[in-house]
């Protein structure tokens, strides 16, 4: 028994300890410790003698010793005094706000917030930590300006409710658009507040209304970064940031601010332009880049400052998309006759006109809408009823530089420069465009036909000059023709008088016919030759007079071969004798013909009175042997 209490006596004392603390030193003394990591929390049950016996009305923490949760924490540490039937303490956590994070903070506690507020203002309290000064100082109850960021704080949890909230991060290449929810009204007439400074960003909410600053939108934006922004008071929506493109500037039109003098001039009556931040259309635009600008407050209307394309056709549109509502023009010439036409119209805006444009149409869709289509749609629905369809086709060219002239007149007027104006696909009735054609296909083939003509003409110009250069031959062939026949008939006139000298006197008649005949056929083939070669010679100039010469050649050689006949019959008729010539040529015929003087079979009478008969006989019995031999069969 003894070893066992041996063993077990530091534990006796040690709960003995526990119990004495319990019993004596909390309930004789008042004894309370708090740890390192805790705060004590103090309610006094009643009050003996010398304060408030209870808190006053509408308070629930007393700073005077009043029964009720204390004002007054307990620090970690060790206390006396605090008598367990008169106190009770709660040990409660240090109130610790996270990296990234803020608390926002409420009480529940203090003076009542003026009618018209929503927060209660900021008063010294270190943060907080000290109730008392808190509420003496005229802290006031509900929801509170100021709020406490990354740490550990002793917070007074009967006093003090805090929410952790995350800080307000705003992107990259956005914008914070702010709201205020407390402050002044925005005076009247107006948007937004005024533009306060002093504040840091709306992170002092505090110097925000001491400076007079409005509830609602503000004029003032949030770049990129973190902020503690206390989001009971202050709300931000994030929104991109305004882009100016290249090859752009930006309008800006400002619904806050004072009322501007307009800057154009007594000239200038289509709006005002006013100087940079107040209200109105500002002077100065915007070049390519990114600002911060307030969406609610501003507006930015982008203008092109390149050349700006825009069509008047169907099928087509520009990535601008400010021609997306235009479309083909569809007009009537004078003849009646509707069709469809394409225009494009360059135009330009200058950067320092772009506000003057702005003011006077509010956006470029406007100019386009109220402006470009309009004046070039009439331009040439006016024009085309001057004029018939087949005029307006021929004179495309002349009306697309009148148009320029009209066009850039009218744009002037309105800032704006009208670089050129372009007509594009004209598309004419179907029924006329066949007339056209088929007006087209006959003039192009009635060229065709000349362009042939003069070809065949050419054509027969080299033909003729081919055909003389071949006829060459022939005419140096037929000269040498003719030279050789003259040689010959030469040579035969000779030896002709030669034959007609050795039979002078036994046949002189004859040689003096042979040799007219001779004569007469040199005469005849020198004509024949000439008669060729002029044939052959005129054949090569053209083939109608080759024909006509041919022929009178013929004929003249028909007659000179007669006439040369005629008078070699004549001279052998006066050297043979009329009767001699005569035997002659039916002697020449009869050897010509192969013609039998002798016949086959003669038949002849007994030299009897029946000789007739007998011939008659004979003559039936030759055709009787004629008509047999026909009717044999050839071998």
């Amino acid at each position: 028994m003894i070893p066992f209490l041996m063993s077990y006596g530091w534990l006796l004392l040690i709960l003995i300890g526990v119990v004495l603390y319990k019993f004596v030193l909390r309930v004789f003394f008042g004894m309370v410790i708090v740890p390192e990591d805790r705060i004590g929390l103090v309610t006094k049950k009643f009050v003996l003698f010398g304060a408030a016996k209870s808190l006053p009305d509408g308070r629930i923490i007393a700073t005077r010793g009043e029964a009720g949760f204390q004002a007054k924490t307990l620090a970690p540490g060790l206390y006396w005094g605090k008598w367990i039937w008169q106190y009770s303490v709660e040990m409660t956590p240090f109130t610790i706000i996270p990296e990234g994070r803020i608390g926002l903070v409420m009480a529940r506690d203090g003076m009542e917030i003026p009618t018209g507020r929503i927060l209660a203002r900021k008063v010294d309290s270190d943060n907080f930590q000290d109730a008392t000064a808190f509420l003496e100082n005229g802290g006031q109850k509900g929801r509170q300006t100021a709020f406490i960021t990354t740490g550990s704080y002793r917070i007074n949890t009967y006093l003090f409710e805090v929410i952790i909230e995350y800080q307000v991060k705003i992107d990259e290449n956005m914008v914070g658009i702010v709201t205020a929810l407390d402050g002044e009204p925005i005076p009247i007439g107006q948007i937004a507040g005024r533009y306060v400074e002093g504040h840091n960003n709306f992170q002092d909410f505090d110097q925000f209304l001491k400076n007079g600053g409005n509830r609602g939108l503000q004029p003032q934006v949030m770049l990129a970064g973190s902020y503690y922004i206390n989001t009971w008071g202050i709300q931000i929506e994030q929104n991109p940031m305004t882009d100016v493109p290249i090859g752009y500037v930006g309008v800006v039109i400002s619904y806050i601010g004072e009322d501007g003098q307009d800057v154009t001039g007594e000239s200038f009556k289509h709006g005002n332009i006013v100087s940079k931040g107040q209200r109105g259309v500002w002077m100065e635009p915007l070049g390519p880049g990114k600002y911060a600008l307030n969406k609610y407050t501003t507006k930015l209307e982008p203008v092109p400052t390149t050349n700006l394309v825009l069509n008047w056709a169907n099928a087509r549109s520009e990535s601008h998309d400010l021609d997306k509502n235009l479309s083909t023009i569809t007009v009537r010439s004078k003849d009646g006759f509707p069709f469809n036409l394409d225009v494009a119209q360059i135009i330009h805006v200058p950067a320092n006109e772009a506000p003057k444009v702005i003011a006077r149409f509010g956006s470029m869709t406007n100019l386009v809408s109220q402006v470009l289509e309009p004046t070039i749609g009439n331009y040439f629905r006016n024009s085309a009823q001057d004029s018939d369809v087949i005029s307006f086709l021929s004179t495309r060219k002349e009306r697309q530089e009148s148009a320029k002239v009209h066009i850039k007149t009218v744009l002037d007027e309105y800032n704006v420069n009208a670089v050129d104006t372009l007509i594009g696909d004209i598309v004419p009735p179907d029924s006329l465009m066949k007339t056209l054609t088929d007006r087209k296909i006959a003039e192009e083939e009635q060229k065709t036909y000349q362009t042939q003509k003069m070809a065949q003409e050419q054509r027969q110009g080299v033909e003729k000059e081919t055909a003389i250069a071949d006829m060459q031959k022939e005419i140096v062939r037929a000269s040498q023709s003719v030279e050789i026949a003259q040689r010959t008939a030469d040579a035969t006139v000779k030896k002709a008088e030669g034959d007609a000298t050795s039979l002078k006197l036994s046949v002189n008649a004859e040689a003096e016919a042979m040799k007219m005949r001779a004569s007469a056929e040199a005469e005849a083939t020198k004509a024949k030759a000439g008669a060729q070669a002029e044939a052959t010679k005129m054949t090569a100039g053209a083939e109608a007079e080759r024909i006509s010469k041919t022929g009178l050649a013929e004929a003249e050689k028909i007659m000179a071969i007669g006439k040369s006949t005629a008078e070699a019959y004549e001279l052998q008729v006066r050297a043979m004798g009329g009767d001699n010539f005569t035997r002659y040529k039916i002697t020449e015929e009869i050897a010509k013909g192969n013609i039998k003087v002798i016949p086959d079979v003669l038949i002849s009478g007994n030299g009897g009175s029946d000789g007739p008969i007998s011939g008659l006989l004979g003559m039936k019995l030759m055709e009787m042997m004629d008509a047999e031999k026909k009717a044999q069969p050839e071998s």
